[in-house]
């Protein structure tokens, strides 16, 4: 069974306090009964040698923090050597204070006290031997400090338990903020399908549908009735010009509002400006080469790299300044981000996570190789960060599936 907390840094500052007063206040016993020449100073230098040395021995025991028996064993075997140094010399009365605070810290809530008073019960006594006297005076240093020890340990156990309960109640809160989030991403998933599922239905459905239906109307119409199949099959063509604008639509309904109205080029370049205006980092486009038209995903791909290359920047590389460059060449697109940051080790690439803009380094790559492209990272400390997505100049129609928006 537990009998403490779990160390913390505070915790084990204390700790080490605790060690070093005690092995403080037995060295200055025995400096004491050395320097003023008493009576068994030998067997007065022996005890607390021993002393110290049995107490040095319960960190070291795993037990002694695992289970209240073993550490009251341990506690007992370190008062039995100090009530054997309190006989031989008045000033071990002040090793009771570090004691007050292991018998409190190691034992049970309701042990704990009763050990205290014990031990300060034979503190007074021993004092008061050696004295040859006994009075308020001899009492009050001893229960002042048993008192003192209580006060202390139970504040501390009391900030400590409430300290835990806020914690578990944060780990709480983080863990339903995540459910909630990953609800409500569900949710908003659900729902797209089902618009998207009720738009297809209700257009492109019905549309094909139509075009079926009149197809079967002019075979029906073949070839006792050429005019009225003719008729069937001018209606059935319009049908899917009608089918193609609203597959078209639904397209351009998926391409990012960045893209809506503009090029690519006129993208980046209101990025580069956009960045600027609102962060403490110089952002310039460039474009090079001829243009050539692009397909919806390579463009939106280029886009969303060069936004989340840009969040990064902004974010870890502490640049002064950020190069965007649009390459149009022979066989290939690519989009090039450089700043003047303070780069990293390209041996140790930063760990995935969510970006400002949604993507990090993983999604980048899935994107870019989902279009058969390839995604280039170099940086070195100090020397800024180079990354560059390259696409293949590929028809809309030969796009891979997955990398359809």
């Amino acid at each position: 069974m537990n009998t403490a907390p779990a160390l913390t840094p505070t915790t084990r500052a204390l700790a080490w306090c605790l060690h070093l007063l005690t092995t403080g206040l037995l060295a200055l016993a025995v400096g004491r009964a050395v320097a003023d020449h008493r009576p068994h100073t030998g067997w007065t230098v022996t005890a607390a040698a021993v002393c110290g040395l049995v107490y040095a021995l319960g960190p070291t025991l795993p037990g002694v923090r695992r289970s209240r028996r073993t550490a009251a064993l341990w506690l007992a075997a370190v008062g039995a050597c100090w009530l054997v140094l309190l006989a031989l010399t008045p000033d071990a009365v002040w090793v009771a204070f570090p004691l007050y605070f292991l018998q409190l810290h190691l034992l049970s809530r309701r042990l704990g006290p009763a050990a205290v008073a014990v031990t300060a019960a034979a503190a007074i006594a021993g004092f008061a031997a050696h004295t040859g006297s006994f009075g308020p005076a001899v009492a009050i240093g001893p229960a002042l400090g048993a008192a003192v020890a209580i006060a202390v340990v139970w504040g501390y156990q009391a900030l400590y338990h409430e300290s835990e309960q806020r914690r578990r109640l944060i780990e709480e809160l983080t863990a339903t903020r995540a459910d909630l989030a990953q609800a409500q991403h569900t949710a908003g998933v659900l729902a797209e399908r089902e618009r998207l599922a009720r738009e297809i239905h209700d257009t492109l459905a019905q549309g094909l549908s139509s075009i079926q239906l009149l197809l079967r109307a002019a075979e029906r119409a073949l070839p006792g009735r050429p005019d009225t199949a003719a008729r069937h099959v001018d209606a059935a063509r319009q049908a899917a010009v009608d089918s193609l604008a609203e597959a078209r639509r639904f397209v351009a309904a998926l391409t990012p509002p960045t893209l809506e109205g503009t090029t690519l080029a006129g993208a980046l370049e209101r990025l580069c400006t956009t960045t600027s205006a609102r962060h403490r980092l110089t952002a310039r486009f460039h474009l090079a080469g001829v243009r050539a038209p692009l397909a919806t995903a390579h463009e939106v791909a280029l886009l969303r790299i060069a936004q989340s290359a840009l969040a990064n920047t902004v974010q870890h590389a502490q640049a002064t300044t950020a190069e965007v460059t649009l390459s149009y060449l022979a066989d290939h697109v690519a989009v090039s981000v450089v700043d003047d940051g303070h780069g990293f080790s390209s041996e140790r690439l930063p760990a995935p996570g969510p970006e400002a803009g949604g993507f990090g380094l993983a999604a980048m790559r899935a994107r870019v190789n989902a279009l058969g492209g390839t995604l280039t990272i170099e940086s070195a400390p100090g020397h800024g960060t180079s990354l560059t997505a390259r696409l293949p100049l590929t028809p809309p129609a030969e796009i891979r599936p997955e990398a359809r928006p």
